[in-house]
């Protein structure tokens, strides 16, 4: 009995562990089991963390793009094309509001980018191009802050005018030909022109 009584007062915790004697010690058992409290600091540390949490919630509620009363969005937006949509679209001095964000959390793309065009609605030519940069994307057309149709943008199997051929000696490129590309893969996106039947990858393809 005192031996035992002399195991517990060796196997004393300190005050922030619950207090635990190794009785398969005592029976000359080497396995030992122990339960930690959690402490005071590991309470705080998980506090100040679901207050962080709380706080990134916030901001990106607040990130988010306001409405618009009538115009085009563009969601869906892989985050490094975002800015090259603005510039194929001619945005960068646009006259109206403008608004654009990257980096953006989604449950489809992880991140994504997202554009929105007060008073602006896109022409077949311009939703093309958008298609060609960054296809899958989604497009909405919004009237009186209603959502007049959404689509996920897709590729088309023919590319007509938008796209220039890269062989100089392309006929494109000699006489007043439109140009005429057929999509043989869409990811990673290649293109072959109808003429001189060159073939441009997507780190090639250059918008007229």
């Amino acid at each position: 009995m005192n031996e035992i009584n002399n195991e517990i007062e060796k196997n004393q915790i300190n005050n922030n562990n619950i207090n635990y004697v190794d009785y398969g010690k005592i029976n000359n058992n080497p396995k030992q089991e122990t339960y930690q409290q959690p402490t005071q600091d590991t309470a705080e540390q998980e506090q100040v963390s679901n207050t962080q949490d709380n706080m990134e919630n916030k901001e990106y509620k607040q990130m988010k793009l306001g409405r618009i009363k009538d115009g085009t969005v563009i969601d869906h937006i892989p985050p490094e094309l975002c800015f090259r949509l603005i510039n194929v679209l001619g945005l960068e001095k646009y006259g109206s509001v403008l608004s654009a964000a990257t980096n953006l959390t989604s449950a489809k793309l992880d991140k994504k980018g997202m554009i929105k065009i007060s008073g602006k609605f896109l022409t077949e030519d311009e939703v093309k191009r958008v298609a060609v940069v960054a296809p899958n994307v989604t497009m909405c057309t919004v009237n009186d802050y209603k959502v007049l149709n959404k689509a996920q943008l897709t590729l088309p199997k023919e590319i007509k005018t938008i796209v220039l051929c890269n062989n100089p000696n392309c006929m494109t490129n000699v006489e007043e030909v439109s140009t005429n590309f057929n999509v043989i893969n869409n990811s990673p996106l290649k293109i072959r022109c109808n003429y001189c039947e060159r073939t441009i990858e997507k780190e090639d393809i250059k918008l007229k």
